[in-house]
């Protein structure tokens, strides 16, 4: 067991890598049952697009609380109690089965995530100070495992091996966070009363610094992109004659981001704090959403792959600025305010779109979000101001 201060060591590289996985782990396993939740349910387009936007609703709502839970009783504490919240919420959402259990256990998983969001920055710079490119991108990379592992093996593996049943995958899947909150027990430990103390006040974020509000355009831009696809793609080729291609489409959505995380492991030092990468990827992202009008079945699937692909870059780039931008002490506040305004976003945009999709039965209208998406990132990185700060900002904002 190791102070917090210290950090795990390269265990904590691993546990990072666990977290990471278990932010999304059990969100995505929703997409691949979607239709069987649809027709047991009943639900139409904008309760199809509230159970998805429900948790990333959530993530945005809970962030900045977060901040507050990660001042009083640690990074490491608080991520504990997340992702535990995570693993229970998930098991119970399958209970009925009932549309309000469903929905109100989705509430609550959407909050443990929300919590941990914050407090993994705050861990990467606290466990590995001098290495926060590659602490940053392994969590990252674990996020992006956890999605496609989930979009990938509950059609074919998990629900098999529940017997089709859409309630007992979701037990299924609560099992990583469950065992992630045993493994960072067992080889962390928590900070001193006295470290706690010293940061108490320091959890406000700094609402008059443009970058915090640019960072969750940006944060916004991305999830918009890549959650609207996640949640109307099942649809989407539903509507166009082409269901068996949802759970190909699915992985290949989610597989695409597994190069991206990689090219930003090798290549992050060049690649970070700077416009072009930005751009590169919202271009990417367009010509994905373009590919999906493409009646082709291998467009179609390669035009999937390019959306995650360039979701995924955006996503990193974007997760790797507050640590390279704030400083050390500031990096949950900043990080914080970036998801909570990002996450809003994202549960509107995809909201407006299926709303839109309802009222005018147009099935481009799921290409709405991504769109949107990719919008707000050519916007907000033309503009933000990518230099670190030097000194803290609890000076200036009195926090």
């Amino acid at each position: 067991m190791r102070d917090e201060a210290r950090g795990p060591g390269w265990a904590g590289l691993l546990l990072l890598w666990l977290l990471g996985a278990d932010l999304r782990l059990t969100i995505l396993a929703v997409p691949p049952v979607l239709p069987l939740i649809h027709h047991d349910l009943h639900l139409d387009e904008k309760l199809v697009a509230a159970l998805t936007g429900m948790p990333v609703l959530l993530f945005g709502l809970a962030a900045v609380p977060g901040s507050l839970l990660i001042a009083r009783i640690g990074a490491r504490r608080a991520a504990v109690v997340g992702v535990f919240v995570v693993g229970i919420a998930s098991a119970l959402r399958g209970i009925g089965p009932s549309l309000p259990m469903l929905f109100g256990m989705t509430i609550l998983m959407g909050a443990g995530v929300a919590v941990m969001q914050p407090a993994l920055p705050a861990l990467v710079a606290r466990w590995f100070p001098a290495r926060v490119p590659l602490a940053t991108a392994i969590y990252a990379n674990g996020l992006l495992i956890g999605e496609m592992l989930a979009a990938g093996l509950t059609i074919p593996l998990v629900l098999p091996l529940t017997g089709g049943s859409w309630e007992k995958s979701f037990a299924v899947w609560s099992i990583p966070p469950l065992a992630t909150v045993a493994l960072v027990l067992f080889f962390t430990g928590g900070e001193t009363g006295q470290a706690l103390r010293a940061r108490r006040a320091r959890w406000w974020p700094d609402w008059r610094d443009p970058r915090t509000w640019l960072l969750g355009v940006l944060s916004g831009g991305a999830s918009a992109l890549y959650f609207g696809c996640n949640a109307f793609l099942p649809d989407y080729l539903h509507a166009l004659g082409r269901p068996g291609l949802v759970d190909l489409g699915l992985t290949a959505l989610n597989a695409g981001q597994f190069p991206a995380s990689l090219l930003i492991m090798a290549f992050g030092l060049r690649l970070a704090r700077r416009r072009a990468p930005f751009f590169a990827a919202a271009a990417l992202g367009l010509m994905a959403l373009g590919g999906l009008m493409v009646p082709s079945t291998f467009v179609l699937i390669a035009a999937s792959a390019l959306a995650g692909f360039a979701a995924a870059s955006i996503l990193i780039l974007t997760l790797a600025l507050p640590p390279l931008l704030a400083a050390p002490d500031d990096v949950h506040r900043l990080a914080a305010a970036m998801l909570a305004l990002g996450y809003t976003i994202t549960f509107f945009v995809p909201y407006a779109a299926g709303a839109i999709w309802d009222a005018s039965h147009l099935t481009i209208s799921a290409l709405l979000p991504g769109v949107a998406g990719v919008a707000m990132v050519i916007g907000g990185a033309a503009v933000i101001d990518l230099r670190p700060r030097a000194s803290s900002a609890s000076a200036r904002d009195g926090s």
